[in-house]
């Protein structure tokens, strides 16, 4: 596995911890790729019941890399594309893989990072965790996550977080059911660790596979059909007006007047 990516399997919990720090640890192409080949090799892991989702560094995920999204601005729609539907696919893994995927955030989880959140089926965070999905805020469209948040917390509250772009609290996003759970940073892997030991040792992995599947069978086709959907939304609001305004204004540190 790269840099940008750790794993480690222990007591039948395997652990994937992004590793771009000083970046945020920022969804980058090449993140995403050894995010895929991680969970990849997690599901075919008979050693691994349990998979864990951490980062290193004060921020659990900064959403997408905007040094690359501006290079993507002068991508073709085909390659701008191609390139959406390679975060779709690390969402459709990580949300139907046949385990349990706990996200560990002990920082901020925005954008495409909160959209990771959002595809874990369960999620402890600290109290100082912020979390939104802000890429109206830079003329950006949240395509893809919206079709899952809807499915997580329902259209009306989807609605409400998409729309208006705003961050939000932690114990706010455990009263929207975004996450399971608020946790003192002091005990944070304390708590993940019990969580998932106590799975692995007192539900039976064919139980958690089956009933996964089940779940995620509901609105099957629909889900996918909106999946291919939001990448073309994805893909078409790069190279949008406001979204080259909004990633320009965003590194050059500045407020876009909308």
């Amino acid at each position: 596995m790269s840099s940008s990516v750790q794993t480690n399997v222990s007591d039948r919990i395997g652990t994937i911890t992004m590793n771009r720090p000083e970046k945020r640890n920022a969804l980058s192409p090449e993140l995403i790729r050894d995010l895929f080949v991680a969970f990849e090799e997690m599901a075919e892991n008979q050693d691994v019941k349990i998979i864990r989702l951490r980062a290193e560094g004060k921020a659990f995920c900064a959403g997408a890399d905007l040094a690359y999204l501006q290079q993507l601005q002068n991508f073709s729609k085909e390659e701008n594309l191609e390139d959406s539907h390679r975060l779709k696919e690390l969402f459709s893994l990580i949300y139907n893989i046949p385990k349990v995927v706990i996200a560990e955030v002990q920082g901020h989880a925005l954008a495409g990072g909160c959209g990771l959140v959002t595809v874990c089926d369960f999620a402890f965070a600290v109290p100082a965790a912020l979390f939104g999905y802000t890429e109206a805020k830079i003329g950006f469209v949240p395509a893809l996550v919206s079709v899952f948040l809807q499915e997580q917390i329902g259209v009306a509250k989807a609605q409400e977080l998409l729309l208006a772009g705003e961050l939000i609290s932690a114990s706010k996003a455990a009263e929207l059911g975004l996450i399971t759970e608020v946790v003192h940073a002091e005990f944070l892997e304390k708590a993940v660790l019990d969580f998932s030991h106590k799975l692995a040792s007192q539900n039976s992995a064919n139980s958690i596979s089956e009933t996964k599947k089940l779940m995620r069978s509901i609105h099957q086709a629909s889900r996918e059909e909106a999946l291919n959907r939001a990448a073309e939304v994805n893909a078409d609001a790069r190279a949008h007006p406001d979204c080259v305004k909004g990633i320009n204004s965003f590194l050059n540190k500045e407020t876009p007047n909308w």
